[in-house]
């Protein structure tokens, strides 16, 4: 397979928090349109690897090399990658006072694009976007994340992803602390974004609930910082069935 079709190419990636090496040894490929699915236990390094391709500079790389687009960027800081077209949804994302969740969309199309944002077609999407989501549209105008409930988050989180369209997008934990009704709604937001574009997922999960209704290409299994196993979809089965002990935990 020809390296120009992979769009994210990880090499033997070690990374460290706090001098403590919690990445050992990371490969992984991943395509245009292709959906990752990064299963593990708690403390296993999913989050980790997340923050390091997104260039938080908390976690730091130590060996190895991360391509986006056939272009080393190790050394980037995560605005540039950012603007390259990837994309990280937090586990527990952030209050942002004084700043509109449709502003902070707004801003961030424009840095992403160096375009300016057309206001009305802009929000038609966005609004059309939030009923897919089940969110008042007032919400839009409420500053970002303030008073949000945790449902309500992730939601504003997936609202972003499909209004910024990015070329890689990383879901961390994206189901985390919602009911039922909340991981529907919110695997509908992903399944969309799998169906209006060209952009790759690495979905990061120890529940499998979020992925049922979800197409995935590709299983990858996470035990004390090493990638122990890689399968198709039906490794999620096997995981649910058995859960992680088969994979050394």
């Amino acid at each position: 397979m020809d390296t120009k079709e992979i769009l994210l190419s990880i090499r033997d990636l070690t990374a460290s928090v706090e001098e403590e090496e919690i990445l050992h040894g990371i490969n992984l490929d991943i395509r245009p349109g292709e959906t990752h699915v990064l299963m593990g236990p708690n403390g296993a390094g999913k989050s980790t690897l997340g923050n390091v391709l997104m260039g938080n500079p908390v976690y730091k790389q130590t060996g190895g090399s991360i391509l986006f687009e056939g272009e080393e960027i190790s050394g980037e800081s995560t605005d540039k990658r950012a603007k390259r077209g990837m994309f990280l949804s937090f586990q527990n994302p952030l209050e942002v006072p004084g700043l509109s969740l449709d502003a902070f969309i707004r801003s961030a199309l424009r840095e992403r694009t160096g375009k300016p944002v057309k206001f009305m077609q802009f929000n038609r999407e966005l609004m059309d976007k939030m009923k897919l989501l089940s969110m008042d549209p007032s919400y839009a105008e409420r500053d970002l994340n303030v008073g949000f409930s945790g449902g309500e988050k992730k939601k504003s989180e997936i609202l972003q992803l499909l209004m910024m369209k990015p070329k890689f997008a990383i879901l961390d934990e994206t189901d985390s602390g919602l009911d039922v009704d909340a991981v529907k709604t919110v695997s509908e937001g992903i399944r969309a974004f799998q169906q209006e574009s060209d952009g790759a997922l690495l979905i990061i999960t120890h529940n499998a609930n979020i992925l049922k209704s979800l197409s995935v290409d590709k299983t990858h299994v996470i035990v004390k910082g090493k990638l122990v196993a890689s399968g198709d979809a039906t490794l999620i089965d096997e995981i649910g069935k058995n859960g992680f002990e088969a994979f050394g935990e």
